[in-house]
């Protein structure tokens, strides 16, 4: 998904990010990842990398397999589980607490940002404790490397750290070639002590996916509200993938404060407010003609 970023000047709000309207509200695209259910030798689309767990042996057709798209929240995952195992929707989402999952010590036994985005193979004796603790291990081994340590450190901060900020990164960013500068962003604005107004992040305090932000959801009281709060939020707000972590771990230099997306291949990153501002215009200007084409659409929940 992609969630629009703001920043606030003295006696005004104003948009930062991923655009934002001068009416106090923000419109933009979202990338959702979905679902994919199927057997062994079917093509399966979406997932960044395949981990041959789990397997199913002897079975003639081949084992049933779990994609996990990048940038699929924690209760979405827990969704897919419990369709993938033909459980009572919740059975993955109780079944946390007794999986034995290998997690930071930060992260307080929420795996949220460690449910590694794969495609998993589902064996006849598949248990939500047992895919959980597959996701984490998985991403244990992705995370837990030297390089990942160092790169962390190079901008002093630790691991778990690192991936809410590749979170963040799975997000915002609306193409891969724009993840490093997005990780930029994100490292000035917490090096200037400045708020990151992130609606991605607001979107999970709601629980939503949405295309609209108002100014009245800014001002929800939340951890996760980076309109309100300083710094990181509490935990990861997805389940990113490798390349989002490369980025937090190895972006760019660059001085960028603000970006937008003005349309679909079109994001703009600056240090200058004003010249942020015309981009602002320039993506409310190419809104308002998409929405005279067509009705606008909010998403579901996810």
């Amino acid at each position: 998904m992609q969630m629009n970023t703001r920043s606030r000047i003295p006696g005004r709000r104003a948009p930062a990010g991923r655009g934002a309207s001068t009416r106090g509200k923000s419109v933009r695209l979202t990338r959702r990842g979905r679902l994919v259910l199927v057997v062994a030798g079917a093509v399966v689309a979406g997932a960044a990398v395949a981990v041959p767990l789990l397997s199913l042996a002897g079975a003639t057709a081949g084992p049933a397999t779990l994609v996990i798209p990048e940038g699929w929240r924690a209760s979405q995952v827990y969704d897919a589980v419990d369709k993938a195992l033909a459980l009572p929707a919740g059975s993955t989402r109780n079944s946390v607490g007794s999986a034995g999952l290998k997690l930071p010590g930060e992260a307080g036994g929420n795996p949220e940002g460690y449910l590694f985005p794969a495609t998993y193979s589902l064996d006849k004796d598949a248990t939500p404790q047992s895919v959980l603790r597959s996701m984490v291990d998985t991403a244990n081994q992705r995370f837990g490397w030297a390089p990942v340590a160092a790169g962390a450190q190079r901008d002093a901060m630790n691991v778990y750290q690192a991936v809410t900020i590749a979170s963040i990164v799975q997000a915002e960013a609306a193409d891969k070639i724009d993840m490093g500068k997005v990780a930029r962003v994100v490292l000035n604005r917490l090096q200037r002590g400045m708020p990151l107004q992130m609606d991605s992040t607001l979107n999970y305090a709601l629980n939503r996916s949405t295309l609209n932000t108002t100014v009245n959801d800014t001002r929800v009281e939340n951890p996760y509200n980076s309109y309100q709060r300083m710094g990181l939020p509490p935990t990861p707000i997805d389940n990113p993938g490798t390349d989002a972590m490369r980025a937090a771990l190895n972006p760019p230099p660059g001085n960028w404060l603000y970006f937008v997306t003005v349309k679909p291949g079109d994001t703009r990153f600056t240090a200058d407010f004003a010249e942020h501002q015309r981009n602002v215009a320039d993506f409310n200007a190419a809104q308002k003609a998409r929405t005279q084409r067509s009705p606008q659409v909010s998403l579901p929940p996810r």
